[in-house]
């Protein structure tokens, strides 16, 4: 067995998925080199050998390079869940996901009616340079069309992403000026933040720090020990750790976290698996905060390096764990390069909590579909409104450093359960929000009032002239044009819960997240149960 403080390998990260990257290079086609007839020979594997015969002889011409892709893919997808295959062209945009910084062109954008536009403009960035501007619609690249049903995402960030340097030539129309702008961008290195908010929570002459951290990439661990630094400055006594639709990332980063608070020789993690030995990390007691009064906030998207750091919180009893539980993704993978630019991500252990605990949730090898229902299967049978409906298939006693039961084989179960808050839901304000009219109303709108709104340099101000404005009512018809028949009782019912989220949204265009954050959860139902905990 093997300790660490901190691991000492280099680690690779996806949504849902926590990475042990190394760096070794193979052939996709691996062969054997064997001992017969006294002699050493190359064997081939039944698969070589078919993709052999197939490039050979096969009756017409065929592209082995996609056929090797699609046939690895489904190699790998026989296996767990989190296994992947990542073919070449996308190798560069999955790393990047938690890299410190990609290179591009600096804007944030949505895609409404089947056009690019720009929700913000990255301070800085390259396209603030050239006098790109939020609210700009973007109708060509390099001199082509790119607008259209074809116009996804994926296919926007491939374009605007590219080496550092490259230029790309935009077109777009601007509120206000019929001629369509022209703008050269040269890419530039852009910052992938993983601290969406920081800000104090006053109540009751306290200062409660709060840190929402939305992944763990190469930078998260840099990122937060500036947040609780700022903060504390600023005079924050206690603090709350927002983890909830944190997908994971880098183990390091979750353990560099974990040992700002917890004492010399507490266990953070440890991993082990069938070709690994087991790995432990504990805290080196170098901490700041060892003891300062914090809570963790967790909810049904939490997975991964989250669990990892709600888990030794939870386990070393240094703070509560509030909200709903962890999505389940105790499996650790390893990232394997191929010759030709593509890669794997094999799982090749499982990460335990202190107490001993996998909070892997189970799974059929292969059955993909069966894991995904699962998620599904929870929502149904009630357990984000009631923690009586949720069930741990691990049945074993697990027990904190000061005895409490924990569970495993399912997540991180939290010891402040807060279930959804429906009372102020109505089939009129579900169907607003799932089919995006309310993130849509609140672009146009901001689009339509842009220089008014600019003129507001926080967010409790502008709350103050959006509610002075009746948006509610434009809101209603905005949504009775687009086929939602409006019902003035259910209206009524959810008008705080709308005008709420209305509001934030149009905070969100003008002020970013730094003015989004304090106003939405300042009505957030696990927020507000953090903060009572707190200042009791």
């Amino acid at each position: 067995m093997k300790k660490y403080i901190l691991p000492a390998f280099t680690v690779l990260g996806v949504a849902l998925g926590l990475i042990i990257g190394i760096s070794i290079s193979q052939k996709a086609n691996a062969q054997r080199i064997v001992f017969q007839e006294g002699t050493w020979k190359i064997e081939q594997s039944k698969i070589d050998r078919l993709l052999q015969l197939m490039e050979e002889m096969y009756v017409d011409d065929l592209n082995i390079d996609s056929i090797t892709d699609e046939a690895m893919a489904e190699f790998v997808q026989k296996l767990d869940p989190h296994s992947s295959y990542i073919p070449k062209e996308d190798l560069e945009m999955v790393n990047s996901e938690l890299a410190g910084s990609f290179s591009g062109i600096g804007v944030q954008f949505t895609i409404q009616q089947d056009t690019v536009r720009i929700v913000a403009v990255i301070a800085g960035g390259p396209s603030e340079g050239v006098g790109v501007l939020a609210g700009d619609k973007l109708v060509t690249v390099d001199d082509s069309s790119f607008v259209g049903k074809k116009i996804n995402n994926e296919k926007v960030m491939r374009t605007l992403r590219g080496e550092k340097g490259t230029k790309v030539k935009l077109g777009v129309l601007r509120s206000g000026d019929p001629e369509l702008l022209h703008f050269t961008v040269t890419r530039g290195d852009i910052p992938v933040n993983s601290v969406d908010a920081k800000f104090i929570i006053a109540v009751k002459g306290q200062k409660i720090g709060f840190v929402r951290v939305n992944k763990f990439g190469e930078t998260t661990y840099h990122e937060f020990a500036s947040a609780m630094d700022e903060l504390h400055k600023k005079g924050a006594t206690k603090f709350i750790i927002d983890l909830r639709e944190n997908s994971g990332g880098y183990m390091d980063q979750a353990i560099k976290m974990a040992n700002e608070f917890l004492r010399r020789g507490d266990m953070i993690v440890y991993s082990e698996g069938k070709a690994y030995p087991r790995y432990e990390a504990r805290s080196n007691g170098g901490g700041h905060y060892k003891e300062v009064p914090f809570v963790v906030l967790i909810d049904n998207f939490s997975a991964s390096a989250s669990e990892i750091f709600a888990g030794a919180m939870q386990d070393n009893d240094r703070a509560r764990i509030i909200g709903r539980r962890s999505f389940g993704k105790g499996l650790v993978q390893q990232q394997i390069p191929f010759e030709d630019g593509s890669a794997v991500r094999l799982t090749v252990a499982r990460y335990h909590t202190p107490s001993g605990r996998c909070i892997q949730k189970p799974y059929i090898l292969g059955d993909q579909d069966d894991y995904e229902k699962e998620f599904i299967e929870r929502f149904e049978n009630g357990e984000f409104y009631s923690a009586d409906s949720i069930h741990f298939s691990d049945t074993t006693t697990y027990r904190t450093k000061n005895g409490r039961i924990v569970h495993g084989g399912g997540g991180i179960m939290p010891d402040v359960f807060v279930g959804r808050d429906t009372t102020l839901n109505t089939p009129w304000f579900n169907r607003c929000v799932n089919l995006a009219y309310t993130y849509q109303f609140a672009y146009k709108y901001t689009d339509e009032h842009r220089k008014e709104l600019s003129k507001f340099k926080d967010w409790q101000s502008l709350e103050r002239y959006l509610l002075s404005q009746n948006i509610l009512r434009e809101f209603v018809a905005f949504a009775e044009e687009k086929g939602v028949e409006p019902n003035e009782k259910e209206i009524a019912k959810s008008k705080p819960l709308m005008v709420r989220l209305l509001n934030a949204y149009i905070v969100r265009n003008i002020l970013g997240d730094d003015g989004f954050f304090p106003l939405f959860e300042r009505d957030d139902e696990i927020t507000r149960k953090a903060v009572e905990i707190l200042i009791k």
